[in-house]
C-alpha cells in the first residue's frame, strides 16, 4: 500500500465467480476480494471498481486500476479518500 495527500493504491488478488462479492480476506500482501461477476468483457474489473467505490462511499470515476487489467492481481488507486474510510476498508479484510 502507498499513500499521498490524495491518493491511494494498494494491492488486490480477485477471485471472479464467486458465490458473492465480498472481502475475502489477506493473503500476503495482496486484499483479497470475491467477486460474483465472471472475468468476461471487463465484467469482473467493472465489479471490482464497483465494491471498492461502494465500501469507500466514493465515487466510481474515483476508482482506478493501475495495472493488471487482465490480471486476477492488481494495483487499485483511489482518489479523495479519507484516512479514516481507507483504514476501515481495511478493518474487512482482517489482520
Amino acid at each position: 500500500m502507498s499513500s499521498t495527500s490524495q491518493a491511494v493504491s494498494f494491492a488486490v488478488k480477485v477471485q471472479p465467480n464467486a458465490s458473492k462479492t465480498c472481502a475475502g480476506g489477506r493473503e500476503g500482501e495482496f486484499l483479497k476480494i470475491r467477486l460474483a461477476a465472471p472475468p468476461v468483457d471487463g465484467k469482473a474489473n467493472e465489479a471490482l471498481i464497483e465494491f471498492v467505490a461502494r465500501r469507500l462511499s466514493i465515487a466510481k470515476s474515483c476508482v482506478h486500476i493501475r495495472s493488471g487489467v487482465s490480471s486476477r492481481r492488481k494495483v487499485i488507486q483511489v482518489e479523495g479518500c479519507s484516512k479514516e474510510k481507507f483504514l476501515n476498508f481495511l478493518t474487512e479484510f482482517g489482520s
